[in-house]
């Protein structure tokens, strides 16, 4: 009797054709692979992604955690101090912990732009680094950052000609990320820890709350995928291939 796990891992697959899906243990072919997460803010990918970032970076795969900014705060309109300083050393410390690289994208906290110049600096990083595989955020989430950096991978997919691996993540499900059915799901129950402690490296974003959010939806999804604890992931239907880490 087929379980309800080994079902739904199985949409993602049955979703596209056949002629256009490889394995990933064919497309690795025993070499490491470059792993982008993109995120709006610091913090972003570590709470969408830890888990599975921490899984790739065990098996000695190369991990860039991809930020739109850097978190800086010139989106409010009364002076306040920069906290770009903060944010960058913040997420060196989760990096440090996920075993991960920090890179900046250049724009500017709750000011983000996406236009043709835009488009065109962010596909340079992706021709530069070269991914295998992209991790980015839902093109519907509440915040406008959130939105633009997933544009902006997209665009770069679609002009770089599919030619890696793309997913969608989650963020505060029910609170930011809505109407997010995932296709295939990362358990992270052994990770969680170094999970939490990157999502805690960010001190100056109110961890105790985001995070007690953000482990509801791990439990949730380990629920629903038959683990006890997941991460949740909508993978583009003309993805080449798939490279979750179990798979590799």
């Amino acid at each position: 009797m087929l379980s309800r796990r080994t079902l739904i891992e199985g949409i993602g697959l049955l979703a596209a054709p056949n002629a256009r899906v490889q394995s990933a243990a064919a497309k690795a072919s025993g070499r490491k692979l470059k792993i982008i997460v993109t995120g709006g803010h610091p913090g972003d990918p570590e709470y969408g992604c830890g888990g599975t970032v921490a899984r790739y970076t065990d098996r000695g795969h190369e991990v860039i955690l991809l930020y739109l900014n850097r978190g800086d705060s010139g989106y409010l309109e009364k002076p306040v101090p920069d906290m770009a300083p903060v944010r960058m050393a913040e997420a060196a410390k989760a990096c440090e912990i996920l075993q991960a690289r920090p890179a900046y994208a250049g724009q500017f906290n709750g000011k983000a732009v996406v236009d043709a110049a835009h488009y065109a600096a962010f596909q340079k990083i992706f021709e530069m680094e070269k991914p295998d595989v992209v991790f980015t955020q839902w093109p519907i989430d509440g915040h406008r950052d959130h939105r633009a950096i997933s544009a902006l991978a997209y665009d770069a997919w679609l002009r770089m000609e599919k030619r890696f691996a793309l997913y969608y993540y989650e963020v505060s499900s029910g609170e930011d990320t809505l109407m997010f059915n995932p296709t295939h799901y990362v358990d992270i129950s052994a990770a969680e820890p170094r999970k939490r402690a990157a999502c805690y490296a960010h001190a100056s974003q109110t961890p105790d709350r985001y995070y007690a959010l953000q482990s509801q939806v791990a439990k949730f999804r380990g629920v629903e995928s038959g683990y006890s604890q997941a991460e949740a992931f909508l993978r583009h239907v003309q993805s080449p291939y798939d490279a979750l880490p179990q798979n590799l």
